[in-house]
């Protein structure tokens, strides 16, 4: 029997659903071969781009059952991937957020799906992506998606002309903000001078864009001693206050992960009351204090350090314990 019009039009669009599904991955047992569903990875995207969303908020941009998300969520929390905070405004809401393990979690899925879409549109001339593009925003106009979100910022790696921009915001902001002098900006210079050359995958410099202007900076340093060292972190003051802060930090711990480092450090002034907020935020501790009247300012430098595998190195050796092994 022919196909109506109608019925050609709803086989297409089945069609092209099965075609797609299999085309980014969503048949296998875990999303991106994950221990995620797809569902799943959805909700750890909201959480890693929103700023401590409600439950109720996630429900609703996500059309998921308000039942159904929330066993979701406990599952995070049994994980130790996610935290509530109760709403001071309204005691029945709970603001989430992700912890340092769960941005962890989240980054592998988070890369992995950026590789794999970067490979799709790879093997597309410049004309075939234009198109494909064209084609996609045309699905969501017509069927009433939204309008793209613009990002507030993006974090890439650095490239030439980056690192000239980190002295020289290091050098007039600490000038104009804490009184250091030019021997704060020569210390920036060098450090970066010598960090210039290093081609390891266990270094990575951050930097951060809005609108193609550069508004924040952060760098992992391997050390000799196999130690990560947290630095160059700064916030531009035209991007404070919209959580670049915290991403930024979160970045550079979840690459500290990625790569193995046992901890992290660094070094600060107490001056910096706002950046040591962050740093106690997402677990940095205060080792150590003391005077110092370097930059030509006195202050008290003080030292932080973050353990990201605390927790997995102790059951590591707990499970060594108990099943008698040893190692010398």
């Amino acid at each position: 029997m022919a196909q109506t019009e109608g019925e050609q039009r709803i086989a297409t669009v089945r069609r092209f659903n099965r075609f797609y599904t299999k085309q980014i991955g969503l048949l296998g047992e875990g999303y991106l071969e994950t221990p995620f569903s797809l569902t799943e990875a959805r909700v750890l995207y909201e959480l890693a781009h929103r700023e401590r969303p409600s439950a109720t908020e996630l429900a609703r941009e996500l059309a998921l059952d308000q039942g159904y998300l929330s066993r979701i969520l406990r599952g995070f929390e049994r994980r130790r991937l996610l935290t509530r905070t109760r709403s001071r405004s309204d005691g029945r809401q709970s603001h989430l957020a992700l912890t340092a393990r769960g941005r962890a979690a989240f980054a592998p899925l988070d890369q992995r799906s950026r590789e794999d879409i970067a490979a799709m549109l790879a093997r597309l001339a410049a004309d075939e992506q234009r198109r494909l593009i064209d084609a996609i925003r045309t699905v969501e106009s017509i069927l009433g998606g939204e309008p793209e979100r613009k990002a507030p910022y993006v974090l890439r790696p650095h490239q030439p002309g980056d690192m000239g921009w980190v002295v020289h915001r290091h050098g007039a902001l600490y000038a104009r903000e804490y009184g250091f002098d030019v021997t704060f900006e020569a210390l920036v210079a060098r450090t970066l001078a010598e960090f210039a050359p290093r081609r390891t995958d266990r270094d990575r410099l951050w930097i951060a864009e809005r609108g193609g202007d550069i508004v924040g900076s952060i760098a992992i340093v391997g050390t000799p001693g196999g130690e990560a060292q947290l630095r160059w972190y700064l916030v531009d003051p035209s991007a404070r206050g919209q959580g670049l802060g915290t991403r930024l930090l979160h970045e550079a711990v979840a690459f500290c992960r990625r790569r193995g480092y046992d901890y992290v450090f660094l070094r600060s002034v107490q001056s910096l009351t706002a950046a040591a907020h962050l740093f106690r935020s997402i677990g940095f501790e205060k080792v150590e204090e003391r005077p110092s009247e370097r930059w030509g300012v006195a202050t008290i430098e003080e030292w932080y350090v973050l353990h990201p595998f605390r927790e997995e190195i102790s059951r590591r050796q707990a499970a060594a314990r108990g099943s008698g092994g040893t190692r010398g």
